[in-house]
């Protein structure tokens, strides 16, 4: 599988359930792996073959400008959906960690894996 990440994007968002995050934004940061759906782009070395890492990036920090989130469980799912749904990649993997949330931890988070025809990796129950 040929795969193209991005990693450590740092981000502010509204998100959080406990009353001190209502009202503030907090740094989160992003490592997302997402599989190419063809090799056309080793071919041709035209970006339109393949997906646009910088696009994706835009897409997500205008998603996390525009709602406030509740659970990094619920802001790497609508990742998730926007990569598979509008850059067509057939897999992604995505890791969304909030900085320095507990004492002794520098990140807290949660890494995600899906598909776009609805299998889950292998290990994973329903």
């Amino acid at each position: 599988m040929d795969v193209i990440f991005i990693r450590a994007l740092r981000l502010e968002a509204m998100i959080g359930i406990y009353r001190r995050e209502r009202s503030t934004r907090q740094t989160v940061e992003l490592d997302i792996d997402m599989a190419l759906a063809g090799r056309g782009v080793f071919e041709s070395g035209r970006v339109a073959d393949t997906i646009d890492y910088a696009v994706v990036a835009e897409g997500i920090r205008e998603m996390i400008a525009a709602r406030r989130f509740g659970l990094v469980e619920e802001l790497a799912e609508q990742v998730a959906a926007m990569i598979l749904g509008r850059f067509g990649a057939p897999w992604t993997r995505v890791s969304v960690a909030k900085l320095g949330i507990l004492k002794d931890a520098e990140r807290v988070g949660i890494v995600i894996e899906r598909s776009a025809d609805g299998h889950r990796p292998s290990g994973e129950s329903a």
